[in-house]
């Protein structure tokens, strides 16, 4: 039997291609004609090649930043994935109480970032917030517009605060998905709590920590708003971090040319890291099915 192709299906997505050339690619090539050109006004434009890609490679300025980066990146990560595997692995698993824990792990979520950034702005701050209040009356020195240590404490908590619920979603969600004749098999076994986790939990639960590793990892790496607002990037460089060097150099500074030759290197190092998480998932997916 010959299978009719009926091609003017494809004019139903023509709409959608249409927003994403105006919306993404378009954009996309004006940064790249800014990155390989010059311009001093009245849009006019002279070729400078490579030469603004040289510059943020070997620029110190952009190694600082990155390292910042790389390092609130890990620091996020290594506390908010055990610590949502952690909650998710207590919260009950039916009745009112789990329907409760799932919204009030949602809330957090649902709150705007430059919200986020003002609520910890104003929480940490020493004379009307309340941590700050607390930690002076305590007889701790706290002060995270002075102390760089305090501002990268600050913009940490803040972040374990607004994400880990994600973490702890979706891996209750993993949870959800075991049979319970793993569990009572596991029980007729007479298994520890550690060794159920270690050979009937975690196993399942390899997806979906893979797809919160790689969200997680996509949205510290690209953080701008909370650590905006709450520090500014300071005290002076200490939460600069890539995507605010990045606006500082665009709009502050106005180099356009740098400031799209690293936007287009922030991209691919991006790219590059979420095609690796793709990649390993797609791998674990052929495993799991073989």
């Amino acid at each position: 039997m010959i299978k009719t192709q009926n091609n003017k299906a494809w004019f139903l997505v023509l709409p959608v291609l249409v927003v994403v050339a105006f919306s993404a690619v378009l954009p996309l090539m004006t940064v790249v004609n800014y990155a390989m050109n010059d311009t001093f006004g009245n849009n006019q434009f002279f070729w400078v090649g490579l030469e603004w890609f040289e510059e943020m490679v070997t620029s110190s300025r952009l190694h600082d930043a990155l390292g910042r980066q790389i390092l609130f990146s890990a620091i996020i990560l290594a506390i908010e994935v055990p610590l949502g595997i952690y909650i998710a692995l207590n919260m009950p698993k039916s009745g009112f109480w789990a329907s409760f824990c799932l919204v009030l792990m949602s809330l957090p979520l649902l709150i705007p970032f430059n919200v986020v950034g003002t609520i910890w702005q104003i929480f940490g701050r020493v004379d009307i917030g309340l941590l700050g209040h607390t930690l002076a009356a305590l007889g701790i020195d706290y002060n995270y517009t002075n102390d760089p240590f305090d501002a990268w404490m600050t913009v940490i908590v803040m972040d374990v605060w607004h994400w880990t619920s994600l973490v702890a979603l979706l891996a209750y969600a993993g949870l959800q998905s075991i049979p319970q004749a793993y569990y009572q098999a596991a029980k007729i076994d007479q298994a520890s709590r550690w060794a159920v986790f270690r050979y009937i939990e975690l196993p399942k639960m390899q997806g979906v920590l893979l797809i919160a590793i790689l969200l997680r990892f996509m949205d510290s790496f690209m953080i701008y708003t909370e650590p905006f607002v709450v520090t500014g990037g300071g005290p002076g460089n200490s939460t600069t971090f890539l995507s605010i060097d990045l606006v500082k150099m665009a709009i502050g500074q106005f180099d356009l040319g740098p400031a799209a030759a690293f936007s287009l290197m922030y991209f691919l190092v991006i790219l590059l890291v979420s095609w690796v998480f793709f990649t390993v998932m797609t791998n674990l997916d052929r495993q799991e099915g073989k």
